[in-house]
């Protein structure tokens, strides 16, 4: 009892026995004074009798007044609160270690097990296949877009166009002592006519187109410059068509210059002089027919007026096909080739057959027993086909020329009206 005494009163009041009555007195005085304030009000539950009339007070909880107990809204803002407190010390900690890491080695050292290693050997060479599975079907796609591509690839003739050849055979029913051949290609879709296109013809000044093509092949390989010098001689002036002919023997005249004067002048001697420079006509035959030129021949020097140097319809359509398609030259020569075409001034024949807002580029020929012409048209509408017609007629016989615009127009209005083409959506 003393000690629980001691404890709840202090130190003093165990040592000092003697001075117990008066200091209780002293103690129940100050209890009598003293309000303690709690939840009940009632001083007597906070006191403790004990023997020798010894009275203890027992320290209530201290309550205040203006106290109130806290809500939600101010637990949540406390945890709140510690948590942005945790989390400021953890950026300031991981920081500390980036600030200290090295970043341009790995965070952790890589882990040299066989296994993991072949693991990962072998996860790669699923990606790569995968990857290559995905890739290569827009590879064939693309494949299959760049079979259809005119600049790339060969033209395959799709059928012929009926309905224009039967027009044809009606109108060399109204020249009877005319044999005219004609073959026309839609190099929009491969649709042509062949009207007695692979009758064999003399070429007269027609076979300087592949001439001219062959020309542009050698400038392309690098075998002749544009700029280079070539000279007249005694043995390649030739007489008919040009004004070269009239210049002295040894007069030198650019390759381009030369080229240009053989088509839209139809210069024979610069003709001559463009197949002497390219080889001769042997080595041109043979090109011919590895272009698949089976009856273009050249067998003597330009004018021939006996026509020897031959050709057909086709062989001339399919020239300017190939050329137009990308396959004998680069697209930079043909684009030469076509505008040197472009400025032929001999328009009497196809030119006149076609409306004056359409373009064609073309070579005619001329000699008394035989006249044509073949060329590349453009409509407005942008359509393009190419169009060959050559005509054998007795010496001079003018109605040739009128058959050759007349197979020119009947072309030209066939292919601007029918349209294979689906109509726009719109």
């Amino acid at each position: 009892m003393k000690i629980f005494l001691s404890r709840t009163s202090g130190e003093n009041n165990y040592n000092n026995k003697s001075d117990l009555p008066k200091k209780s007195k002293i103690i129940r005085k100050q209890v009598s004074r003293r309000k303690i304030s709690n939840v009940n009000n009632n001083s007597t539950k906070n006191t403790i009798v004990g023997k020798n009339n010894i009275v203890s007070t027992i320290k209530p909880p201290t309550v205040y007044q203006n106290e109130t107990p806290p809500n939600l809204g101010t637990i949540i803002i406390n945890n709140i609160h510690s948590f942005a407190n945790f989390g400021a010390g953890i950026s300031a900690i991981f920081g500390s270690v980036l600030a200290n890491s090295d970043l341009t080695k790995p965070l952790f050292p890589r882990i040299n097990l066989p296994i993991v290693k072949g693991l990962s050997v072998k996860m790669a060479e699923i990606s790569e296949e995968k990857e290559t599975t995905s890739i290569a079907e827009p590879v064939v796609q693309k494949s299959e877009i760049k079979t259809s591509d005119s600049n790339n690839q060969s033209l395959v003739f799709s059928g012929e166009l009926a309905s224009l050849k039967n027009k044809l055979i009606a109108l060399k029913a109204k020249y009877p002592k005319l044999d005219p051949g004609a073959f026309f290609v839609d190099l929009d879709n491969g649709a042509y006519v062949n009207f007695n296109g692979t009758t064999k013809f003399a070429a007269a000044s027609t076979i300087k187109i592949p001439i001219l093509v062959a020309f542009f092949q050698d400038i392309d390989a690098g075998k002749v410059y544009l700029d280079e010098k070539l000279t007249t001689t005694k043995s390649n002036i030739g007489s008919g068509s040009g004004k070269m002919q009239y210049q002295p023997v040894g007069t030198q005249f650019s390759a381009i210059h030369t080229a240009t004067e053989m088509i839209i002048n139809s210069d024979n001697t610069a003709t001559n002089m463009i197949i002497e420079r390219l080889g001769g006509k042997d080595i041109l035959n043979k090109r011919f027919q590895e272009w698949g030129l089976g009856a273009t021949v050249i067998n003597n020097p330009l004018p021939d007026l006996n026509g020897t140097n031959t050709t057909t319809p086709r062989d001339l359509a399919m020239v300017l096909v190939k050329v137009n398609q990308g396959e004998l030259i680069s697209l930079r020569s043909r684009d030469r080739l076509f505008e040197i075409m472009r400025q032929t001034k001999t328009r009497s024949l196809l030119p006149q057959g076609i409306e004056k807002d359409a373009s064609i580029a073309h070579k005619t020929g001329d000699i008394g027993t035989i006249l044509g012409d073949a060329g590349i048209i453009d409509i407005p509408n942008g359509k393009r086909y190419i169009a060959s017609v050559l005509v054998k007629r007795p010496y001079n016989d003018y109605s040739a020329r009128t058959l050759v615009q007349e197979i020119s127009r009947t072309g030209y209005q066939h292919f601007k009206w029918y349209s294979p083409r689906p109509p726009l959506n719109k």
